[in-house]
């Protein structure tokens, strides 16, 4: 069977792809773990050894994309997602074998229960089925997912920004090139959706689809979970912060809040809030807005900070709105607080949920941050950076969930697997115990 996107793809409606996808999922629940792996390394080798087609489409999108930015209808953050690169498209091919590497996330016994002699319960962890997911302007994201899904045995829906649509078109039929060489490989595991109104129809396929996952801005996260009757996973915002404590080594706070902020700031994961203790402001504010300044970043400062900053070189007053967005760009806003009260008060309200960071040398005080912070992350004397599915030992990432039912933070294989309940009996009857005949033991086996 050809790999390439044919004729057929490109005109079948929505539904009819989602049906194939999920035909596709009950084949992949019954694929051995060797012929995953066999299938993802070959897509990593292909991905690898075409990184010059992908760079040459990538490079068409960037065009229209530059013209964008110029008449005001795309963010220069937006603008650098899209880009990549032989070395970018090497780290996507990285990424996968990555996965391929990874523990075999299905089939795991997760508890076996000795119910009676003879009746056995084992809790088994299983593929979701049909993943749909909707995402910005990031190429790695197609490869990144589609690995993901195919190592725990779902199939996917794909559907990128249209900015970056010869880039992911070319990706998706790099990857069906090279699954077509597996015959056990259903060629519908990762389909490729190309229009907006395609989402919309999407969220209504209940019966076929088994999660969506949304990575875009707040607004377009909302308006999926609000829209869907399909379960959504995704998180709409990352409001980050940094609180640089009374305590803090200050030598550390700085490297944090740079990296936090600088290391890519159109990231998600990139702190937007440094929170400051007023005791250690007036030594720490001068060295952090010089170096913020010096790294190109816009320092957005309450007035208390203009106060103990002892200088206005370089900031910029603070509104009431800058502590609630998130910038995705070289700004940061900057708040010197009371104490460590206030700098829980203040990520209480106006964080998303996503990844807080306290810097801090008093054990107890990093204690209780850690365990009243309510967030997907929450570090102690480390970057928010680290919030992310590849440095977690993920492999890969679908994303950052700030939800808290099935799976939070980076989402990765597990948070693409289910469980199901297997029951192993000779003949048992419920009569028997209801009649008092036989009992339960409920005994827990390893």
């Amino acid at each position: 069977m050809s790999g390439t996107a044919s004729e057929t793809e490109l005109q079948a409606g929505v539904a009819e792809l989602a049906r194939r996808a999920k035909a596709a999922s009950r084949r992949l629940t019954t694929l051995p773990r060797e012929r995953r792996d066999a299938a993802l390394n070959a897509a990593a080798e292909a991905v690898e050894s075409r990184a010059a087609e992908i760079v040459a489409a990538n490079e068409r999108d960037l065009l229209d994309a530059a013209r964008a930015v110029a008449e005001g209808r795309m963010t220069a953050s937006t603008f650098k997602r899209l880009q990549t690169s032989e070395r970018g498209v090497a780290e996507m091919a990285e990424r996968v074998r990555d996965v391929a590497a990874l523990e075999d996330p299905l089939g795991r016994a997760l508890a076996v229960t000795e119910l009676d002699d003879g009746l056995t319960l084992t809790k088994i962890s299983c593929p979701l089925g049909v993943v749909g997911v909707v995402f910005e302007a990031r190429p790695e994201v197609v490869p990144q997912v589609a690995s993901l899904a195919l190592k725990s045995g779902n199939a996917c829906l794909l559907k990128g920004g249209a900015e970056a649509a010869r880039t992911n078109e070319t990706l998706h039929r790099i990857w069906r090139d090279a699954l077509a060489q597996f015959e056990d490989v259903p060629a519908d595991a990762a389909l490729l959706l190309r229009t907006r109104e395609e989402v919309s129809q999407m969220l209504a396929l209940d019966e076929e689809i088994d999660l969506i996952i949304p990575r875009g801005s707040k607004e377009f996260v909302s308006y999926v979970a609000s829209n869907s009757r399909v379960p959504v996973l995704g998180h709409g915002e990352g409001v980050c912060h940094v609180y640089v404590d009374a305590a803090a080594d200050l030598r550390k706070a700085l490297a944090v809040v740079i990296d936090s902020k600088t290391q890519y700031p159109a990231a998600c994961n990139a702190a937007e809030t440094l929170l400051v203790h007023e005791e250690v402001a007036p030594k720490f504010l001068p060295s952090l807005v010089a170096a913020l300044n010096s790294a190109g970043v816009e320092v957005r400062a309450c007035p208390r900070t203009f106060e103990l900053a002892a200088t206005s070189h370089g900031l910029v007053p603070a509104t009431e709105d800058d502590w609630a967005t998130e910038y995705s760009d070289m700004v940061v806003s900057v708040k010197t607080v009371g104490d460590f009260e206030e700098a829980l008060r203040h990520i209480a309200r106006y964080g998303s949920r996503h990844t807080e960071s306290i810097v801090t040398e008093d054990g107890g005080r990093a204690a209780r941050f850690l365990a009243e912070v309510d967030a997907a992350g929450v570090y102690h004397n480390a970057s928010t950076r680290f919030a992310d599915g590849f440095r977690y030992g993920l492999g890969a990432e679908l994303g950052i969930s700030t939800a808290k039912l099935h799976a939070r933070g980076p989402v990765g294989l597990e948070g693409l697997t289910t469980y199901k309940y297997l029951l192993a009996g000779d003949g048992h009857t419920v009569a028997s115990y209801s009649s008092g005949e036989r009992s339960f033991k409920h005994r827990r086996l390893k």
